[in-house]
């Protein structure tokens, strides 16, 4: 029996790692043909193997999103790979600087907060979603039933203290979907938000950074547990990028186990 997603063509960004991996895994575990990009050829190696072995099909790219040549030849690549392209994930996301990266987001206050981090973090979210999305266009209208899924986070929904450019990027995101959704419905495009509370390498590295902390963050989640990059990202993006959810955009899936609930 063919997987969900059979037949169709995905970019997940951010893919070697965490949830882009989990949704990488899981597009080809349905069907898709996957193209994984990512800054490290090590990782992306790594997420290829996993689809491998799961009998997907998948390709890789070294890209850095804050690179718009990085962009286009991604695309590109998807294209003369595949034939065409389904599905853009927008998933990818820097921290710090290009000098000096972090892992996440360092906390500190707007007064303090550096210039060129600000760059780098809208650099590498909204704006490499924007460009993302511009570049795939045709592509997803020439499909027919084109799928757009960009990354959240209910850091801005919330406006978490110390991080103002990740929760300024991310809600920019949330209103560039919007606008997409509007724009492009009429050509069977469909552009949603995924803001996610799933356990990456980095949550598990602050859970052991800081116990305490981290067991009381759980009790906001009604079920008591953080996410799975596989079994709960992957799946969800799955959804998403199906048929079944062809009737649903412009919308948030919060895709948090309950934490964050509003009307």
């Amino acid at each position: 029996m063919a997987g969900i997603l059979e037949g169709r063509v995905a970019i997940v960004t951010g893919a070697g790692r965490g949830i882009g991996r989990g949704m990488a895994v899981e597009l080809a575990k349905e069907g898709a043909k996957v193209v994984v990009a990512s800054r490290s050829q090590g990782s992306i190696d790594e997420t290829l193997g996993e689809i491998e072995a799961a009998g997907g099909t998948a390709t890789g790219t070294v890209c850095d999103v804050g690179n718009h040549d990085h962009i286009k030849a991604t695309v590109a690549k998807a294209v003369e790979t595949y034939g065409g392209l389904d599905i853009m994930i927008n998933n990818a996301q820097a921290f710090g600087t290009l000098e000096k990266p972090d892992p996440s987001p360092v906390l500190t206050g707007i007064e303090d907060f550096r210039d060129e981090e600000w760059d780098r973090t809208l650099l590498t979210g909204v704006t490499a979603s924007y460009r993302f999305m511009k570049a795939a266009f045709p592509c997803l209208k020439a499909s027919g039933r084109g799928r757009v899924i960009n990354l959240g986070s209910n850091w801005g929904q919330f406006g978490n203290a110390g991080s103002v450019a990740y929760n300024a990027g991310k809600e920019a995101i949330r209103g560039l979907t919007r606008t997409a959704a509007r724009e492009w419905g009429q050509y069977g495009i469909t552009c949603n938000v995924y803001n996610p509370a799933i356990e990456t390498d980095a949550m598990r590295n602050h859970i052991k950074e800081h116990p305490e902390e981290s067991k009381a963050a759980l009790l906001t989640v009604p079920v008591r547990r953080w996410g799975d990059i596989y079994k709960d990202g992957g799946r969800i993006a799955v959804f998403i990028a199906s048929d079944d959810a062809a009737f649903l955009t412009g919308m948030t899936f919060m895709v948090d186990g309950g934490m964050f609930m509003y009307p």
